[in-house]
């Protein structure tokens, strides 16, 4: 296989149906066949005109962070290469085909003093990075980031965070009901609707009347 940027994207082209439609899981399918592709190339498919490139990238980038094979050091790459071109990756579906495989994996036994100067990033996107990301922990056990992440955004009524946001806090609820619950007395008042609605979407039907009602 000709495990090069140009060599994806003509394969994406060649996958278009009739119409000039492209579907999505055309080319995640795509991104797990080059799971391969070094990283010089990736960044290049990074650089595509198209949307779909972009996607392409990502989708491989998030599959071979997956890959056991793959080496701390092809890890490290690869999360470097994610938060250097954050302006590449700046739609909501790039984030998270890739953030939580990419940079929670990377981060997992690391320091992750880096996620919280992304949730204060002027960028919408690196702010999304930051708390999309906690999903891999989470998948372990691991809340405190959530939380932690969740209060520096919680008044963040950004289209690309509030509903992402609330939906972190509803999966760290799922091993932490009692934090969830005190992140709400706390923020419910102040958050925005989205964001709200999201967090409490698994309470009881009287906590969410209760935190609704103090919703803004």
């Amino acid at each position: 296989m000709n495990l090069t940027a140009a060599a994806f994207g003509e394969r994406l082209r060649g996958s278009r149906s009739a119409d000039g439609s492209l579907p999505m899981r055309e080319i995640f399918k795509l991104g797990k066949e080059y799971a391969q592709l070094p990283p010089t190339e990736i960044e290049q498919l990074l650089d595509g005109a198209t949307h779909e490139e972009r996607v392409g990238a990502v989708s491989v980038m998030g599959h071979q962070a997956q890959r056991k094979q793959t080496t701390p050091d092809r890890l490290r790459e690869l999360y470097e290469i994610y938060l250097r071109r954050t302006d590449r990756i700046a739609t909501w579906d790039l984030v998270d085909v890739s953030a939580h495989h990419v940079v929670g994996r990377y981060l997992f036994d690391k320091p992750r003093d880096v996620l919280y100067g992304l949730a204060r990033s002027p960028l919408p996107q690196e702010r999304r990075i930051a708390i999309f990301c906690t999903l891999h922990f989470l998948r372990h056990g691991q809340v405190d980031d959530t939380f932690a992440l969740a209060e520096i955004l919680a008044d963040d009524d950004h289209l690309m965070l509030a509903s992402t946001t609330g939906g972190m806090l509803r999966e760290a609820g799922k091993t932490d009901r009692a934090r969830l619950l005190d992140h709400l007395d706390r923020y419910a008042a102040t958050a925005p609707r989205v964001l709200l609605r999201a967090a409490i979407e698994h309470l009881e039907p009287e906590q969410r009347r209760h935190y609704l009602a103090l919703g803004r």
